[in-house]
């Protein structure tokens, strides 16, 4: 059965969802940047767009900080990562966690099947995505959802329970936890990134201290996937070993679907090229493929 991340939403939020309407009164963009989080009824995010205005729609990234994190911290990673993106022509969405009630730790993600959910993750990521489309002009349909440590988990998880809430996937440092899922709902299309050395979420999982609860294989994670893709080998069959990251890439899986893993030689961190890297794959296999501007 697929994770429990609860997918059902209210009445209310199903239909601004279903209209593409913004979920909040002024349907504008009177937030964005690093000090001006835009607000949903389940939250709130920090936007960043290109600084070229445009009548079309634009793709958008989805970025998921990690555990005991804020969204704006995406304004300060490795150079500022927000400018790779708004470059290129993207609009950058950094939703906020929320603190689980009664936590010591900062605010997280709802995901970990064994814990009660403290809130729908799915409904608030479509609600932001229904509000960005009204504020920021982003085309729904060219979303990248990609995160951080906890919140690559997310991305995973998110990518299991509904895999048509974004067009593409690309988790960095953070996969599955311990019992994986024992299956998903629907093949995807997934770039996941790691770091060779890492020791917060080795590429092997490891115990949370006293908590009972475990981060899962990331090797398992890619089976998974291969699995839900339909691919017909066990190994990949195209490889890239030029350059920053190590990719191992499987072809021979369904149509329309996409899976690649990139290792790179760090630890727990997301690589300055790693934005080259999302957008370029994202590009290649996304809607339109190569028409994402």
């Amino acid at each position: 059965m697929a994770p429990q991340m609860s997918s059902s939403a209210p009445v209310s939020l199903l239909a601004v969802v279903a209209l593409g309407l913004s979920a909040s009164p002024a349907a504008s963009a009177d937030c964005g940047g690093a000090e001006n989080a835009c607000s949903v009824s389940e939250g709130t995010y920090f936007a960043a767009e290109p600084e070229t205005a445009s009548d079309k729609k634009r793709p958008a990234v989805l970025f998921f900080h990690g555990g005991g994190g804020w969204g704006s911290r995406i304004f300060k990673l490795r150079r500022q990562m927000t400018t790779d993106f708004t470059a290129r022509g993207y609009v950058v969405l950094a939703p906020n966690g929320k603190k689980r009630p009664g936590s010591r730790f900062g605010p997280g993600w709802a995901f970990i099947p064994q814990f009660p959910p403290h809130r729908d993750e799915i409904a608030f990521t479509r609600e932001i995505l229904a509000d960005a489309e009204a504020r920021f002009n982003i085309d729904p349909n060219k979303v990248l959802m990609t995160g951080y440590s906890i919140g690559g988990s997310v991305v995973s998880y998110m990518a299991c329970k509904d895999p048509s809430i974004a067009a593409a996937f690309a988790p960095v440092a953070g996969g599955f936890w311990r019992p994986h899922p024992e299956d998903c709902t629907g093949p995807v299309k997934l770039l996941h990134t790691h770091g060779w050395r890492d020791q917060t979420v080795p590429l092997e999982g490891r115990p949370i201290r006293d908590t009972g609860i475990e981060q899962g294989d990331i090797f398992a994670t890619m089976e998974q996937w291969r699995t839900e893709n339909e691919c017909s080998k066990y190994r990949a069959d195209k490889f890239v070993t030029d350059g920053p990251f190590w990719r191992r890439i499987w072809t021979h899986c369904a149509p329309g679907t996409a899976l690649e893993l990139a290792l790179h030689a760090g630890g727990h961190e997301v690589p300055p090229e790693w934005p080259e890297l999302a957008m370029d794959w994202f590009e290649s296999v996304g809607p339109g493929q190569g028409d994402i501007n």
